[in-house]
């Protein structure tokens, strides 16, 4: 496997906080510096910004449980993902009220990666966590994209929608974001606190119609339509497939390159037909989030049930693959996904029944495939590679 791990770490790699934040800074203003870091790649984020920030700083990192580590200058907050908890509100409040302290000489610069949806949530007037929490987890069971989540997200808040770039008004405003969506869209990346947004009231309400999810009676509003502020993308899952094919033609292979969402397990199908007419030393490196509509009651994410399908539709091929979330945490697992090749599945029976019941992660560590590599410090959603024999 050591070519598919070269492959998916290059990929990661050109997209850590120490090599993509520093380029992108701006300048220290008169005043006060405000770091707000929020996402699963906060922490990193703000390290990169304390190694290179030639004054002084104060700020607030918020992160998930368990990725928590110690800043010299920036305090650090854990809270829940995907799901936020009541030290999601604690942690959103405590930025807004950062961004609202700060004057027209001072800088609030926000760092911003994906999990942030979660981890920084103020419901919405009138609507409580418990409601917010059960309309969060009724979409994401749901197979909806991040896109028509964060849209209902964005609309049951007073954080997310470009509200805390209001917060830091009048001073400058400046966002880095590492992006794991699809497009880089600014609104659906951490649900969009620092700019403007399309959507409306409207918009949300028949989402939520749509996946027949029953709509909060309190907590709606609109969201900014005019805000200002500079935003600055500065790693992307396009970045990450760009250098895994990179690593793969250093490697001898041909890559096909690929940024796609939909269900899982359909991609995995797709992906399969795909390499199986492709000719030998091909690298097919795939980027992009897909979905899971949840049917069972079983334990793994996004990834674990592609390379379960997959490892269904390539049985008996000498093809490998490995599918991983860039983050090192896929679903509600604590691996980042899993290997497969054609001897993957022995009991195909079995294997069907754990995709059927969404339990891919328990079948593939019972075939020692589960790929783990712990929290890794960027946030540019999954990334999936494979390789046909040269």
């Amino acid at each position: 496997m050591d070519n598919l791990q070269a492959i998916w770490w290059a990929g990661v790699r050109a997209c850590l906080p120490e090599r993509v934040v520093p380029p992108h800074l701006p300048g220290p203003p008169l005043g006060r510096t405000f770091v707000l870091a929020l996402g699963k790649a906060a922490v990193t984020m703000a390290r990169a910004v304390e190694s290179h920030w030639p004054s002084g700083l104060t700020g607030l990192a918020v992160t998930r449980y368990g990725s928590a580590e110690p800043l010299s200058r920036i305090e650090v907050l854990e809270a829940a993902h995907p799901v936020p908890d009541a030290a999601s509100v604690d942690a959103a409040q405590r930025l807004l009220s950062l961004a609202a302290s700060a004057g027209p000489d001072d800088l609030v610069l926000v760092l911003l990666s994906g999990g942030a949806s979660a981890l920084a949530c103020l419901p919405g007037e009138g609507l409580v966590l418990a409601e917010k929490q059960q309309v969060t987890t009724a979409l994401l069971r749901s197979g909806a994209p991040i896109g028509e989540i964060n849209c209902v997200r964005r609309h049951l808040s007073r954080f997310k929608g470009g509200r805390l770039a209001v917060a830091a008004a009048p001073a400058r405003l400046v966002t880095l974001a590492i992006s794991d969506v699809l497009g880089d869209a600014p609104a659906d990346i951490g649900s969009g606190p620092t700019v403007a947004d399309a959507t409306t009231v409207a918009d949300a309400q028949s989402i939520l119609r749509r996946y027949n999810i029953a709509a909060p009676e309190h907590g709606w509003s609109e969201t900014g339509k005019q805000v200002t502020g500079e935003y600055r993308m500065v790693a992307s899952g396009t970045d990450a497939v760009a250098a895994a094919a990179h690593e793969a033609t250093k490697l001898g292979y041909s890559p096909v390159t690929l940024e796609c969402a939909g269900e899982a397990r359909h991609i995995a199908r797709e992906h399969a037909r795909l390499v199986l007419g492709a000719p030998p030393g091909t690298a097919l490196i795939s980027g992009g989030e897909l979905t899971v509509a949840v049917r069972g009651s079983g334990y793994g994410g996004p990834n674990h049930e592609y390379a379960l399908a997959a490892a269904l539709a390539l049985r008996g091929t000498d093809i490998r693959g490995l599918a991983g979330d860039t983050d090192g945490i896929d679903g509600n697992s604590h691996t980042a996904g899993a290997f497969f090749d054609g001897a993957t599945i022995t009991d195909t029976a079995a294997a069907e029944t754990a995709l059927a019941a969404n339990d891919s992660a328990p079948f593939l560590a019972s075939r020692q495939a589960l790929f783990l590599t712990g929290p890794t410090g960027t946030n540019v959603n999954d990334l999936r590679i494979l390789l046909t024999p040269p």
